[in-house]
């Protein structure tokens, strides 16, 4: 099976007079659902910029879609939606209205904006509020609005900036929902930024990491979770109950600490430490809630 390569850069550096907001970069994007992941300041807003060849990089290249980001950018952007960060919609204009004007200027005919405005405010769950000024909106229906936009003319890749920034748990939760769909169920692919790193870990493949302008790693989410080689165990008792599970497990010779919450993390020395964490909940007259491998994290890669 041949992979199709969606966005490529090599060595690609942007400088400033103060700053080097890009510094060599070298990152392949392929199908499906990839986050971007950094810092503020870490060139995530530079790189995207460059991507739809908005800013030209000081050196290296960039391509998008087959597409070089120097000479290509309107071919990009015919390709390409883009959903940004900031509250960028006119208070007196529908989403229907917005949506189908966004869809000419990509280059539909009236009739097919029109129609293809009407599928994706469906898609995004704003079927029912397309034709309501949009300064009426909550933050996740603007949301939507601007994913819907983003949407209309049926791009190959999407990329999307915070799509979940001001949104309660639900409305990020179904944010989310979303994005997996874009990238598995509509076959487009997509490059999401987030600082909310334990949401990229839900919905990507692939994970590119940068800090300040540089590649610190891109790798598939996958291998971001990994076990680590220790438990996390939650026991059921008496104030202190993690305390004693833990006091004792030292006593037993194993590597116990705190970790989040109440709960109680272990190294795993070898196969018989589940056995052992068991009987010592029960010899100490305790309940075992659970007991689970311990993942990495992303963030994980930032302590590093």
């Amino acid at each position: 099976m041949v992979t199709v390569t969606v966005i490529e850069t090599v060595q690609l550096t942007k400088s400033y007079p103060s700053v080097t907001a890009l510094d060599h970069l070298d990152v392949t994007v392929g199908p499906g659902v990839t986050g971007l992941v950094g810092a503020n300041g870490a060139g995530k807003s530079t790189f995207i910029k460059i991507l739809l060849g908005l800013v030209e990089p000081t050196s290296g290249s960039a391509r998008v879609l087959g597409h070089d980001v120097v000479g290509e950018g309107a071919a990009i952007r015919a390709r390409v939606g883009y959903m940004p960060e900031h509250d960028c919609l006119p208070a007196d204009v529908s989403a229907s209205d917005l949506v189908v004007h966004l869809g000419q200027m990509s280059g539909l005919p009236y009739a097919a904006a029109r129609e293809r405005a009407s599928d994706v405010l469906r898609h995004v769950g704003l079927a029912e509020e397309r034709y309501r000024p949009m300064g009426g909106y909550s933050t996740g229906m603007k949301q939507r609005a601007k994913l819907a936009q983003a949407l209309v003319h049926d791009p190959q890749l999407v990329l999307l900036d915070e799509p979940t920034n001001g949104l309660d748990p639900s409305s990020r939760d179904d944010m989310l929902a979303l994005v997996h769909r874009i990238g598995h169920e509509f076959g487009i692919a997509v490059l999401v930024t987030s600082h909310l790193l334990g949401e990229l870990e839900r919905v990507c493949d692939h994970v590119v990491v940068l800090d300040g302008g540089r590649l610190l790693q891109a790798s598939a989410t996958a291998d971001f979770l990994g076990a680590t080689g220790s438990l996390l165990v939650e026991v059921q008792g008496p104030t202190g109950a993690d305390r004693l599970l833990g006091q004792a497990l030292v006593d037993a010779g194993y590597a116990a600490r705190p970790a989040e919450g109440t709960l109680v993390e272990v190294d795993v020395r070898d196969d018989a430490t589940r056995d052992v964490v068991r009987d010592l909940v029960v010899d100490l007259g305790l309940g075992l809630v659970r007991m689970q491998e311990r993942h990495h994290r992303i963030e994980d890669v930032f302590r590093g």
